[in-house]
């Protein structure tokens, strides 16, 4: 790519035609060349193939398994990360009874499948390919405030199953409902999951399978954290994507970026540092706050016109939190935004924060091939 980010560490102001090439700057131009390539995953690779525009399942659109006994939480999971219900309604939801198949329309399209718990799908009268076949992850949730020992023998049963037919599924257990447990208890109840399921695995000779532990509530950001390193899991391109906001957050003196999916608060790439959960938290109530303007003040995306001079504007947000903590929001595509946060007054770069956002946008276009 022709454009390459512009770094705030030279002295005075420099123009576009005055950036030397910097260490940094040769590194983005590898990621540049890199990126056309980055849609299809080497012949080797462990990772899913499931991303976008390349979907290999019979509905074209890859596949989440909600799975566990009744009354664990699968259907109030579903219905708070993907049909915005408030938390304090799924108390009246019904206990699923069949298979519920909900499609997401987003920056990548996928299913999201809840299956009722009392159901064995590994009986002769089920296809089992149909449910197991082409799927990107199974989501086994755990209600820690209940007797989970049957629980973990289903998952235990339901893992090896899995093994033997598909062994590259992702499974990932939600250790849900643990808002109502103190820290202490909380952890020594994910332990106690771990080591059990571990356990079992290893003595029907699975040391290494692929099993995740997330602790999640639906009170909390905690449940759209777990589901951001779901996604983030079918998605290849995500080290282009975490090198690319390497080096804009190193450039333009971020603290944090993220790119957020804004129909689910999914965050599907970060830059490396470690995530702090209060900014994240921010981050997701900032999200809240523009849908519901893009509500009211809103508009439809036009298609673009051939020869436009401008295109249609991006909504871009910059606010001052406290103190010198800033936050920018910048309007990638249709689905897509990245959020920013700085810890030190960057009003002085805010040209230069655009700038780099343009450039790290034209990227992104090409990294997913969508058009603005």
């Amino acid at each position: 790519m022709a454009n390459l980010l512009r770094g705030t560490s030279r002295q005075g102001e420099e123009t576009a035609s005055q950036v030397a090439e910097s260490p940094a700057l040769l590194t983005l131009r590898a990621f540049m060349q890199s990126i056309p390539n980055a849609k299809v995953p080497p012949a080797n690779s462990s990772r899913p193939k499931f991303h976008t525009g390349r979907l290999p399942n019979k509905d074209g659109k890859p596949r989440l398994l909600l799975m566990g006994l009744r009354r664990s939480g699968k259907s109030s999971i579903s219905s708070v990360v993907f049909h915005k219900m408030p938390p304090q309604e799924t108390l009246f939801l019904e206990s699923t009874s069949r298979i519920q198949k909900d499609s997401l329309h987003s920056f990548m399209d996928f299913q999201v499948w809840d299956l009722p718990g009392q159901v064995d799908f590994f009986d002769s009268t089920f296809d089992v390919d149909s449910i197991f076949g082409g799927i990107g992850a199974l989501i086994w949730v755990i209600d820690a405030q209940d007797d989970y020992l049957e629980a973990i023998n289903r998952l235990n049963v339901t893992i090896l199953h899995l093994q033997q037919s598909y062994p590259a599924i992702n499974v990932e257990v939600f250790i849900h409902k643990v808002d109502g447990l103190s820290d202490d208890f909380k952890f020594d109840t994910q332990r106690d999951i771990v080591q059990r399921i571990q356990d079992e695995l290893s003595d029907a000779g699975y040391d290494n399978a692929p099993v995740n532990f997330h602790l999640t509530s639906i009170y909390d950001v905690s449940i759209f954290e777990a589901f951001s390193k779901v996604i983030q899991k079918l998605i290849p391109q995500l080290p282009a994507l975490e090198g690319i906001l390497n080096l804009l957050c190193a450039n333009c003196r971020m603290e944090k970026a993220y790119l957020f999916d804004v129909l689910s608060k999914i965050y599907i790439a970060t830059d490396t540092s470690p995530v702090d959960m209060a900014s994240y938290e921010v981050c997701s109530d900032y999200i809240d706050v523009i849908v519901d303007m893009s509500e009211g003040y809103g508009w439809e995306r036009p298609p673009p016109e051939e020869g436009a001079e401008e295109p249609c504007p991006d909504a871009e947000s910059f606010i001052l939190l406290q103190g010198e903590n800033y936050m920018y929001l910048r309007e990638m595509n249709k689905y897509l935004a990245l959020i920013c946060l700085f810890k030190t007054d960057c009003t002085d770069i805010k040209g230069l924060i655009d700038y780099n956002v343009e450039v790290f946008q034209g990227a992104l276009s090409q990294v997913f091939g969508y058009q603005k």
